[in-house]
């Protein structure tokens, strides 16, 4: 489907942390026109202060969800309000606004949810000040996982020509060899496949993937998870119909020999595979989350609070995030299984 075409959509976005850059970069985006309705869900008199502070005009329009979407105006944004518990600064840190961020990824889930939203784009978190405000947090994926109430959620990150998914993801490097398991190779890969049909209109995806030990274990004298694991597991899904390549060495993987033929590739832990991807987009890549009955899509890069309110914060990922959610809407809305 070519952008021209596509339908209007309502995307959810969360700016995140409110003392650092995703503020910013909603009121960035929100200078050039859209083709699609941008809702933040956030307090409104953050985004004013901001804009003030950044200098950048912004005109703030509450959201009708009686009213059809619209394009998204040049310097106007619509919000779902939200309060804050304490008056946000840029740059400075305030565990008393903890909920207030949880709440607002909690009602853009349930909107998503609901039919109100067609996609939600989420802003960098901090992590570290949601812990230390007493809410245990791992992140926006174990969050939206529970709110969802999906039963595998996959991560991949998204850049110009290539698309990098994980087996797994957050785990010391001495214990991802226990992880690396059969069943959990077939689930991924079947939530990743399924993804790339659905929300990509990919009809037949050929999915690369690695092996998890140097040279893909050297027949067996540098590791045997390759044999006795990961070929295993992928010849029962290639029996399924699925076209995998591998497990193929990660370190000639990523060469133009073999992306040209694929549409996507599964590293088995995340600085394997996410490296790479970085060196080539960072800044203008897209975090997704697969197996979700929602679209979820976010920035790759953290909350940059010595940035937050200086106006040099590069807004290229949101960017890229938003297109990204607004295609991935659309194609799934072909989709009879989710129609």
């Amino acid at each position: 489907m070519k952008p021209q075409t596509m339908p209007v959509r309502r995307l959810a976005i969360t700016p995140g942390e409110p003392a650092g850059i995703g503020p910013d970069l909603c009121i960035q985006i929100a200078q050039q026109a859209h083709a699609h309705e941008l809702v933040a869900i956030c307090d409104p008199d953050l985004l004013r202060r901001r804009a003030e502070q950044l200098q950048l005009p912004l005109s703030i329009e509450l959201m009708d969800p009686q009213a059809p979407p619209g394009p998204t105006l040049a310097r106007t944004l619509k919000v779902l309000p939200v309060p804050l518990a304490a008056t946000a600064r840029a740059g400075q840190l305030d565990p008393r606004n903890a909920r207030y961020v949880l709440q607002t990824l909690e009602i853009a889930a349930r909107g998503c949810q609901q039919g109100l939203f067609d996609a939600l784009i989420t802003g960098p978190v901090h992590k570290g000040v949601i812990n230390d405000a007493g809410v245990p947090f791992s992140g926006h994926t174990e969050l939206l996982e529970q709110l969802t109430a999906s039963d595998k959620v996959v991560m991949m990150l998204v850049t110009e020509g290539l698309r990098v998914a994980l087996a797994t993801t957050h785990l010391p490097l001495r214990a991802v060899a226990d992880a690396i398991t059969g069943p959990l190779l077939e689930q991924v890969i079947g939530v990743l496949h399924r993804e790339l049909n659905h929300s990509f209109g990919l009809a037949d995806p050929h999915i690369l993937v690695t092996g998890l030990n140097p040279h893909a274990g050297e027949g067996g004298h540098l590791g045997r998870e390759e044999i006795e694991i990961i070929e295993p597991a992928l010849q029962r899904l290639r029996q399924q119909g699925m076209r995998l390549s591998g497990p193929l060495p990660a370190d000639t993987l990523f060469t133009e020999k073999y992306l040209s033929q694929a549409d996507a590739v599964l590293a088995m832990y995340h600085d394997q595979g996410l490296p790479v991807l970085k060196y080539k987009g960072f800044g203008n890549a897209v975090n997704i989350t697969l197996g979700m009955p929602i679209i979820r899509t976010s920035v790759d890069h953290g909350t940059a609070l010595d940035l937050a309110g200086s106006g040099n914060a590069d807004s290229g990922s949101l960017k890229a995030a938003i297109d990204c959610a607004a295609l991935m809407a659309c194609h799934r809305h072909l989709t009879p299984e989710d129609s």
